[in-house]
């Protein structure tokens, strides 16, 4: 996938998880571009702190809690300083468009990310048909940004499990909608 040192990611809005993103973000300012492919994984990395006392995640990525706990053992939950991490602020990984999260179905006038058995239609992307978490990790950004283009009223996005990656997905979601909690 894409590497931008030290990222391509200036604005705060959805992370550039392709070519086309990452060049969008940073062309003008870019002496040379190379297309690797979109990410795989699509989520930033796991942050956490270890520093004194137990291992504490500030931020959840590809590398799931139960992966981490299954090494180190239980987590300690991290404090609410965003600057100990990036992508830790309330309002992070915004598109222009409003983002409305759980959402049962689109309203008019919304674009909306599915997750799992959805029809298609307009204005409809999905992160995963099959309900795979991976997978909607891996087009999240890339979804969050097409639909923005798409000029919507708001963002809709379907409710997502909170386990494994979906921990990761849900906390990029809240902060794209701007609360976390």
């Amino acid at each position: 996938g894409p590497v931008v040192a030290p990222s391509a990611n200036r604005s705060g809005r959805p992370s550039p998880t392709t070519y086309a993103d990452a060049y969008a973000e940073t062309g003008d300012r870019c002496a040379a571009a190379l297309d690797g492919g979109p990410c795989q994984v699509g989520l930033e990395s796991t942050v956490v702190a270890v520093l004194d006392g137990p291992v504490r995640l500030l931020r959840p990525g590809a590398v799931t809690r139960a992966q981490l706990e299954a090494i180190v053992g239980p987590l300690a939950e991290a404090d609410d300083d965003a600057k100990r991490s990036p992508g830790r602020l309330a309002l992070h990984y915004a598109p222009d468009a409003p983002v409305r999260i759980d959402a049962d179905a689109p309203r008019q006038g919304e674009a909306f990310l599915a997750f799992g058995a959805w029809p298609e239609g307009d204005g409809v992307l999905n992160l995963s048909p099959s309900g795979d978490l991976s997978e909607a990790a891996a087009n999240l950004f890339a979804y969050l940004r097409a639909a923005d283009r798409l000029k919507p009223t708001a963002i809709a996005v379907a409710k997502i499990s909170h386990e494994g990656l979906g921990e990761a997905i849900n906390d990029r979601l809240r902060r794209a909608a701007g609360f976390v909690g």
